[in-house]
């Protein structure tokens, strides 16, 4: 309201300056009239309106549950022109024949009826004019106003999606993770023991980062080594991960445990399928305004490969953060399965 107030009071102003310089200039070659007649006749007329947009705008609070009914808000000022039209004509009336009286002059003008007739049609289209445009800069608001909790709400809702899709990686690794722990437990001890400590490395680090939606490429790729290090233990000998990583992209800012179930995939399909040693890589680099991250692994996509929850959670998060501006893709050729992230640079705000 105090923008709108301010916004309209401008207009207001800006309008009755034009009105007395226009005024002025009609009159300034009259030989019977003074300097000073054209303000005191437009100034009056400009004092007296004044008051009526004052008045108009204490009340106007009263008329705002009507703004999405322009024909009912317009009808509520209606009743009101009539005591307007005669105040209006009243009170600038009377300045004038008070300056006039105070300088020893009577004020001589047309005849009452006429006078009222032609003052009250001239307030009526300037009263038009003037609601027309404060119904404009009401509703304007309005829709400002219910755009900004339109757009909240679409982030609380955003960020409830989010979060449930966090909820249901995490649980989803930790259910593997001590899947595989409790294999070893069987067959070697001590290899359990260590993927325990490593566990609650991943855990402490987890739970570190709190309920962040966004880390750094840097944080990320901390976590997913120690991930990386649990499954390396799991199978050991049977897979090679390499990391390039460029140092221009550490500081990217990216979605927490995106990349954790991609690599929890790339064991899943290529390693754990696998008699031989598969060669896996966790590639990120900068190209142009974008981030590209690949997790690649020896092995080949089968017909009746379908996206599981991991995938189809990172997609739907980077949806529901970056729109059209990221995306997952996996593809695969006759050596290797890919799953490519491409997703705009925005530096990570700590």
């Amino acid at each position: 309201a105090p923008r709108i107030n301010r916004v309209l009071f401008a207009l207001w102003s800006l309008f009755w300056l034009l009105m007395i310089v226009v005024a002025y200039q009609d009159h300034h070659f009259g030989t019977d009239i003074r300097w000073w007649e054209p303000l005191l006749w437009e100034g009056s007329s400009a004092f007296v309106g004044t008051l009526w947009l004052l008045l108009e705008r204490r009340a106007a609070s009263q008329w705002d549950a009507w703004l999405d009914q322009p024909l009912r808000w317009f009808g509520k000022h209606l009743p009101w022109m009539p005591v307007v039209a005669i105040g209006f004509v009243a009170g600038i009336y009377a300045i004038r024949h008070a300056v006039y009286a105070a300088t020893g002059e009577i004020y001589e003008h047309e005849p009452w009826l006429f006078i009222v007739f032609y003052e009250s049609v001239k307030l009526v289209l300037f009263a038009a004019l003037g609601l027309c445009i404060i119904f404009g800069l009401e509703s304007f608001a309005r829709w400002r106003e219910e755009r900004a909790r339109l757009l909240e709400l679409q982030k609380s809702l955003a960020e409830s999606q989010l979060a449930q899709l966090r909820a249901q990686i995490q649980p989803h690794f930790l259910f593997n993770a001590l899947n595989t722990i409790s294999a070893l437990m069987q067959t070697d001890v001590d290899r359990a023991g260590r993927l325990l400590t490593r566990l609650a490395d991943l855990l402490r680090v987890s739970l570190a980062a709190g309920s962040q939606q966004m880390t750094s490429l840097r944080a990320e790729l901390e976590t997913l080594r120690l991930y990386a290090a649990i499954m390396q233990e799991r199978f050991a000998g049977r897979a090679e991960l390499e990391w390039r990583i460029d140092d221009d992209v550490l500081d990217a800012a990216i979605p927490a445990m995106l990349l954790q179930p991609l690599l929890e995939n790339a064991y899943k399909h290529g390693v754990e399928r696998s008699s031989q040693p598969v060669r896996m890589e966790v590639e990120a680099r900068r190209i142009g305004d974008s981030v590209l991250i690949e997790i690649r692994n020896a092995g080949s996509l089968t017909a009746t490969d379908r996206p599981g929850i991991g995938l189809q959670n990172c997609r739907e998060r980077l949806a529901l953060i970056y729109g059209e501006r990221a995306t997952l893709a996996l593809g695969a050729d006759a050596q290797s399965v890919t799953a490519r992230i491409t997703l705009p640079y925005e530096r990570h705000a700590p």
